[in-house]
């Protein structure tokens, strides 16, 4: 009988050790899902500094490639276009872009939404802001030098509160609610970080500013075309390198968690941009006999550009093809829009975000492994609707920045400064033909 009692009592403290072990483990697991979940929090808000870095490089960038006298007003402008996105994708942008879906199409809440009790909806606004930021500043190199300065604002609104975010809705709706999708989403459109979405975006509303605004005064004369040399190299690649490392942060924190992926989303983004330099430098030498100064710093984004919409499901040697083309790209389309279609863009925003933009959109379904297409789909049904997309993101940016911008054509203005202060910039008074 003592025997069995002190069975009974060891079999006791098993199940009580057990039972302790198990809670034990219960609350182990609940404080290393509490540790990740604050570990995404943070990777995604370094991130979004990271991207938000990416203005201080579009604004050195871009006042590089301006001649000297006007970059004061670029560098005015890109501030102010960073105040104009951060503002209206609050007001309007954010709800239209992540709040409920109308049928795939847009979202009709979240609109001046308080965010102070919902970290995660802060954390998330906070990166999408980034990215908005993004996309309404590429269209200011390409025009710079000759946009009246209310007329700037005026498309910066737009790009901010109604072209980025609705289309950002049909292709990403599900990042911040996932039960409902966007119309192309829903169809299995893929663009991880943004080749479409913020950069083809961006792209197709500079051409439509390039188109309505016109050249720079003394760029084409005589049926030739003048090179109008970038006034700082110095500030132009200083611009690139701040733009390049804020690119980590762009396509690593678009998995909006800290996982093992980003590693080889960070390997994939620089091999991209290495060998998209590389090519447009080399190019250019063999093409004019001399490498052209501004050619790696726009072949480098030109690879950045294309690596992003599949820089979470290539491989790195589809890295290094997407970066050879897209710097291959850049030079041949550069050159075919200032030769041939005679327009000016002073940053060649159109080639290195819009057509190496579509590029890398249409390579996600060309290079990515078969395991990684939209479910259920062939090869071939994802080049169709990585090809819907990119047509899609043409017709709704170009076609609505270009209903905006022909509208205040009459804007068009040498500066927004005064004769004054122009002659104290130049050292002399500009020519009443000079664009500004």
């Amino acid at each position: 009988m003592a025997k069995s009692g002190g069975r009974i009592g060891w079999l006791l403290l098993l199940f009580a050790a057990m039972a302790s072990s198990a809670g034990a483990s219960e609350s182990m697991d609940a404080a290393f899902i509490e540790l990740h979940t604050k570990l995404d929090y943070v990777w995604v808000f370094v991130c979004a500094t990271l991207v938000f870095l990416m203005q201080a490089g579009f604004m050195a960038l871009e006042s590089g490639m301006s001649r000297a006298k006007n970059s004061i007003n670029v560098a005015i402008k890109n501030m102010a276009d960073f105040l104009i996105a951060i503002g209206s994708f609050w007001v309007v942008g954010f709800g239209l872009m992540s709040g409920v879906s109308q049928g795939g199409w847009y979202g009709s809440s979240e609109f001046c939404a308080d965010k102070t009790d919902r970290p995660w909806l802060s954390v998330f606004f906070l990166f999408q802001a980034m990215f908005c930021g993004t996309a309404a500043t590429i269209d200011s190199g390409a025009i710079a030098e000759r946009t009246k300065f209310a007329s700037y604002l005026l498309i910066s609104v737009a790009t901010s509160a109604l072209i980025y975010p609705v289309f950002g809705h049909w292709v990403w709706r599900s990042l911040y609610i996932g039960e409902t999708k966007g119309w192309l989403e829903a169809m299995g459109f893929i663009d991880f970080a943004g080749s479409t979405v913020v950069h083809c975006v961006g792209g197709w509303i500079a051409l439509a500013g390039v188109l309505v605004v016109g050249p720079r005064a003394g760029k084409f004369e005589g049926g030739k075309v003048r090179k109008i040399h970038p006034h700082s190299l110095p500030l132009v690649y200083l611009g690139t390198f701040i733009l390049i490392f804020g690119w980590l942060g762009f396509n690593c924190g678009s998995t909006l968690t800290a996982d093992n992926s980003i590693a080889a989303i960070a390997v994939n983004t620089l091999i991209a941009a290495t060998f998209g330099g590389l090519v447009a430098a080399g190019l250019s030498w063999l093409i004019d006999g001399h490498p052209g100064a501004d050619m790696a710093a726009n072949g480098a984004l030109s690879g950045l550009v294309g690596i992003t919409a599949g820089c979470a499901s290539l491989t790195t040697p589809s890295a290094v093809i997407i970066g050879v083309i897209a710097g291959a790209l850049f030079i041949v389309s550069s050159r075919f829009i200032e030769q041939v279609c005679k327009l000016d863009d002073v940053v060649g925003a159109i080639s290195v975000h819009g057509v190496c933009g579509v590029w890398g959109t249409i390579a996600v379904a060309l290079l990515m492994p078969q395991s990684a297409l939209s479910e259920g789909m062939t090869r071939w049904d994802q080049v169709m609707v990585q090809c819907l997309g990119a047509g899609t993101a043409f017709l709704w940016a170009f076609g609505i920045a270009m209903l905006i911008m022909a509208g205040s054509a009459s804007d068009r203005h040498p500066s927004f400064a005064s004769g004054g202060a122009r002659r104290a910039q130049c050292g002399r008074a500009p020519s009443h033909l000079e664009h500004a």
